[in-house]
């Protein structure tokens, strides 16, 4: 037997072996119309704009007509990504499943961005913008509500135009910009403790700068507490 015989061979035997496989009966586009539309009723988050694409199935495929209503649903309960496989099922005794390949994107908006921003760097509503985005093609996730920001700072730099995603974002600020903290220096053996002005932000442990109140000298700390500095030598 020639390789083309027998791979028409397998091919006829996977499309006969679908439970109900019969004469023309439930169109194929029927089964691609079911999945798209599940999708849009059952997995479209609030105020989000969504696109359903289902892929072609293959057009040999035939199947008997479905007494009932077709029932839709992702295997496993799977998170909804790019790509999905929608089940189509006729929900009758030895009824048929069809797997349908489907092409999703989801638009809605996120907290993006508007300027270049350090590590340690408080962020506020001035910093972000809301930008409608694909969240399907976000695979770490998204920000979406100033209020999930407010008083947090930043894990690590960022450019502008960055989509926030929750791992960028630290814990909540100690240490805002323009703060009155307590400069601390070790000169010697002897703590020496004056008043400043932060002029950057961050949790316990960030670096930034500081302008000594009475001098006017911008110096080098590291936050090490609510309202107080470390001044780095």
């Amino acid at each position: 037997m020639s390789s083309s015989t027998l791979a028409r061979g397998i091919t006829a035997t996977a499309l006969l072996a679908l439970p109900l496989c019969a004469l023309a009966g439930q169109t194929v586009e029927a089964v691609r119309v079911a999945a798209v539309t599940w999708l849009q009723q059952n997995r479209t988050l609030p105020g989000a704009r969504m696109t359903v694409e289902a892929d072609p199935l293959d057009s040999r495929l035939r199947l008997a007509d479905c007494p009932k209503p077709l029932e839709s649903s992702l295997p496993g309960n799977r998170p909804l990504g790019a790509r999905v496989s929608v089940a189509v099922h006729c929900p009758v005794p030895g009824g048929w499943t069809v797997r349908v390949p489907v092409r999703v994107k989801m638009f809605t908006p996120v907290l993006v961005t508007t300027r270049p921003l350090a590590r340690g760097d408080g962020v506020g509503a001035g910093d972000v913008r809301a930008e409608e985005r694909d969240i399907t093609s976000l695979a770490y996730g998204y920000v979406a509500e100033i209020g999930q920001i407010d008083g947090r700072s930043l894990a690590r730099p960022l450019s502008a135009g960055t989509v926030l995603t929750p791992g960028m974002l630290a814990g909540r600020q100690t240490v805002r910009i323009g703060d009155s903290v307590s400069m601390q220096a070790d000169v010697e053996g002897v703590v020496i403790r004056v008043a400043g002005v932060a002029m950057g932000a961050g949790d316990t442990g960030t670096r930034l700068k500081v302008r000594n109140a009475s001098s006017g000298k911008v110096l080098d700390a590291v936050v090490t507490g609510p309202g107080t500095v470390a001044v780095l030598p």
